[in-house]
């Protein structure tokens, strides 16, 4: 049995993840909330991230790694205190950072660790209101194909990049029948994510099944869809891509050949403006 450390999970994914690991592994989870894992065999530690990671609840050997604490915290840059920037990186990088480092040795003593983080699609695509949450879950995203890199061959790293998930840290977006109809339709699937969903991804990433991939971020969820949006187009780049009409007729030229903006930026030239709002899965170079 593998021994998996959740850092956060009382709630949301880390709760969905935890139910669906627990029967063939050994589970520990630091979070705030530990009495909603009373009577389980689920062994727990409060949470904070201003302490310093207690290490001695913890196996000599740990298997995987998921940190799953995050913050959204949407509004114009021109209204987002300084503060706002740092207590995000704070709780989203920072407190992985500490704790991965106090963890490392004991993953370093597993023949096969996964580590898995989260970033979001904001990062990717860019969205209005993100800047802060943008700003450090990219973080996050160069950390993972850093550790990768570095941890390679014996440990793997991954993160997840999903949109909006119906789970408590985004109720308030959803609290409303209308807002889950908005955010649906904002969605290529008509579907709004489910932790369930999300916990499926971090079980596979923690699995056998992932062992040949690492330094990936997967955007393969329900993606962020722009309502102005017309069609989803496959091209010659390998990518899903958004179109956004142009206000000109298309050329046989412009419409056989290879789209542009295939990097996830806007084209400057007229013609559609191509977003890239999904990628290819790449195994490790």
């Amino acid at each position: 049995m593998k021994n998996i450390l959740l850092i956060g999970g009382s709630t949301g994914i880390g709760y969905e993840l935890s139910k669906k690991l627990v029967d063939n592994n050994n589970i520990f989870v630091s979070t705030r909330n530990t009495e909603i894992f009373n009577g389980t065999e689920i062994k727990t530690q409060e949470l904070n991230l201003d302490d310093d990671f207690d290490l001695d609840w913890l196996p000599d050997q740990i298997d995987g790694f998921i940190y799953l604490p995050g913050t959204i915290n949407l509004r114009p840059f021109k209204g987002i205190k300084p503060s706002t920037f740092i207590d995000d990186f704070n709780i989203n990088v920072m407190g992985c950072v500490k704790i991965l480092q106090k963890v490392l040795p004991r993953l370093q003593s597993s023949d096969n660790a996964s580590i898995v983080m989260f970033s979001t699609v904001a990062v990717k695509l860019g969205m209005p209101f993100h800047s802060s949450v943008a700003a450090s879950k990219g973080a996050i995203e160069g950390l993972t194909r850093s550790l990768a890199a570095e941890f390679a061959p014996k440990i793997r790293v991954n993160a997840i990049a999903p949109s909006i998930l119906d789970t408590p840290l985004a109720e308030k977006f959803l609290n409303s029948e209308s807002k889950m109809d908005n955010a649906k339709n904002r969605h290529p699937l008509k579907e709004i994510g489910s932790a369930d969903d999300i916990s499926e991804m971090v079980k596979f990433l923690l699995s056998e099944k992932s062992k040949w991939m690492t330094g990936q971020i997967i955007r393969c969820l329900k993606v962020w869809v722009d309502q102005n949006i017309s069609s989803i187009e496959s091209t010659d780049c390998g990518r899903i891509l958004t179109s956004r009409p142009n206000p000109r007729p298309r050329s046989s030229q412009n419409h056989d050949g290879p789209a542009r903006g295939c990097a996830g930026t806007p084209d400057s030239r007229s013609g559609p403006r191509h977003v890239a709002v999904n990628q290819p899965l790449r195994c490790p170079l």
